[in-house]
């Protein structure tokens, strides 16, 4: 686990769902909570298994789970009348249906189970000394939910590419990794020493896993095997499974922990187009590198893997599917042209790699730590090459997909994410921050502060707008409750007259007194609203008045 302090984070939060007046069931809790049966153990590494049955659309496996305990206890023994000191007499393994776990072994011993939906409660038999470890394997089969419209609606896709033959690959963020092999399927609590993924698929095939390939074995006539490794902390969604004909090709990047090997694998017939696209990987190494601080992953390198899908942020085997071409599909999410200079998929999955692989959410309600500041490097990648005019650009451009429908926290302990907001509102938020620091230099060494003071750790949002406060000397309570915590943006209220402009905030929450930048008569000048109406004078008539763009605040020109 990646850090113990943080370990009951989500039981003070279990039940807020119902101080919220959400309506969750049962199977939320069990998913989204650290339940007893998970909280006295912790995980340390995974050795999964799987072989591919494509004819049917199935998968057979074992998953062998490493772990250390975090409490003692004798196991319940029937013959010996032993009693439990501690929870921790069951241990809770995720597996969704239709997939199933057809036995549990420890020690030889065949262990007995049972479920409630997609959580299963395994009956220890061993005694468990605190610190000990222990190991337990799961052997599990079924046909795994087939994504609808991957990556959003996760589960496994079984297509074929244009010649025909299987291309095959698994992106399950939001429904979880446990659609298709058994785990412990929470982000709190990732494996301290990786994961060994071991792929069996015919003989015609290439499977490709996170990390580094150790071997590849033939295994009889019509299967090989493909033994991947992940030495560093992974969460569980992104543990990959990409199958095709592939080719590969390879470079070295120069960065600021050595050499990093960068493998690309693609479709054998589109090798010559990722040739040419994938020249954008050692640029968005440098701008990352730059702004957040060293790739977080030497050790296990960098991959950039086609699938049939758009793409995700599996670490270290970012996956892509963008058609060879910059913007989204295509097309420009910010409406400025900035959108269409890099690939969005390359950029923004890739920038995951330090906000989600590196830093990851301890509760998918803070997953706006994910997603709010990777969509906020695609306009670091921007302000890297082409400076802080056409960053700006795109980023206020992004303000026309913000909804304003939901908080952007979610809901703590039911596996409850936040609004889609957390996108391009989170890029915006920070944009915000940025300018109220008002130095550059510092904003960047806060960036880097972050993943280096959270480094292969798992986090709440809390502990996130904690450092950050603390390292930009800023009292940013308010700000953060009120763009994370409401669906609500300050709105400027203000009326002109003359030479003079009356104004005040509305739509904000007690105590919210942020600055904001406004430009009268093309000067910049600061204003500090409050929900009281203030006047500012200049010495004439006042002919142009703007909020600055860069600031995510609302115009509510003459209310009064």
């Amino acid at each position: 686990m990646r850090q113990i302090s943080i370990l009951f984070f989500c039981f003070s939060l279990l039940f807020q769902s119902k101080i919220q007046g959400q309506n969750f069931t049962q199977s939320d809790t069990l998913r989204g909570s650290i339940t007893p049966e998970r909280a006295w153990w912790d995980l340390q590494h995974y050795n999964l298994d799987v072989t591919l049955l494509i004819n049917n659309k199935s998968l057979v496996g074992k998953n062998t789970i490493s772990y250390r305990a975090l409490a003692s206890y004798v196991a319940k023994d029937a013959a010996q009348g032993d009693s439990l000191d501690t929870n921790g007499a069951l241990m809770q393994i995720d597996l969704q249906g239709p997939m199933k776990i057809d036995s549990v072994l420890q020690n030889g011993q065949r262990l007995s189970f049972t479920n409630k939906g997609a959580a299963h409660f395994i009956e220890l038999k061993q005694k468990q000394e605190l610190d000990s470890i222990h190991e337990l394997t799961c052997y599990f089969s079924g046909a795994p939910i087939v994504a609808q419209n991957p990556p959003w609606d996760g589960g496994f896709t079984w297509s074929s590419d244009e010649l025909g033959r299987p291309f095959i690959a698994n992106a399950n963020q939001g429904i979880g990794a446990s659609v298709w092999w058994p785990n412990k399927d929470h982000p709190y609590d990732e494996p301290d020493r990786g994961v060994d993924l071991k792929i069996t698929v015919p003989k015609s095939l290439v499977a490709v896993g996170n990390g580094r390939l150790i071997e590849q074995k033939e295994l009889n006539e019509t299967q090989h095997r493909f033994h991947w490794r992940v030495n560093a902390p992974i969460n569980n969604y992104g543990v990959n499974i990409n199958v095709g004909h592939y080719l590969k090709f390879s470079e070295q990047y120069s960065g600021l922990d050595g050499p990093l090997d960068c493998t690309y694998w693609v479709l054998d017939y589109n090798l010559e187009q990722a040739k040419a696209q994938f020249k954008q990987v050692p640029d968005m190494l440098e701008a990352f590198e730059y702004w957040f601080g060293p790739y977080p992953f030497y050790e296990d390198g960098y991959q950039l893997v086609e699938v049939p899908y758009l793409g995700m942020e599996h670490q270290s085997s970012v996956t892509y599917g963008n058609g060879y071409r910059n913007g989204y599909r295509g097309t420009d999410l910010s409406s400025s042209g900035w959108g269409m200079t890099f690939d969005f998929i390359i950029i923004h999955e890739s920038g995951h790699e330090w906000f989600a692989n590196n830093i990851t959410n301890i509760d998918v309600a803070d997953m706006w730590i994910h997603e709010g500041f990777t969509a906020y490097s695609e306009n670091l990648f921007l302000d890297y090459f082409h400076g802080k005019e056409a960053s700006s650009a795109y980023v206020i451009g992004t303000k026309k997909r913000i909804l304003n429908d939901r908080p952007i926290i979610g809901t703590y302990g039911v596996n409850h994410e936040g609004s889609s907001d957390m996108y391009y509102k989170g890029a915006n938020i920070l944009h915000t921050l940025r300018q109220l620091i008002e130095d550059d230099q510092k904003w960047r060494q806060i960036l880097i502060g972050l993943n280096r003071e959270f480094r292969h750790q798992t986090v709440s949002s809390k502990q996130v707008e904690e450092y950050i406060a603390q390292a930009s000397e800023i009292n940013l309570t308010e700000f953060w409750n009120q763009y994370l915590r409401t669906p609500y943006l300050p709105k400027l209220n203000y009326t002109l007259k003359n030479n003079e402009l009356k104004y005040k905030y509305s739509q904000i929450i007690d105590g919210f007194d942020m600055p904001v930048r406004v430009n009268i008569n093309g000067q910049m000048i600061w204003l500090y609203p409050s929900p009281e109406w203030k006047t500012y004078t200049v010495d004439k008539p006042i002919e142009t008045f703007a909020i600055d763009q860069n600031f995510l605040v609302l115009d509510g020109a003459d209310a009064q």
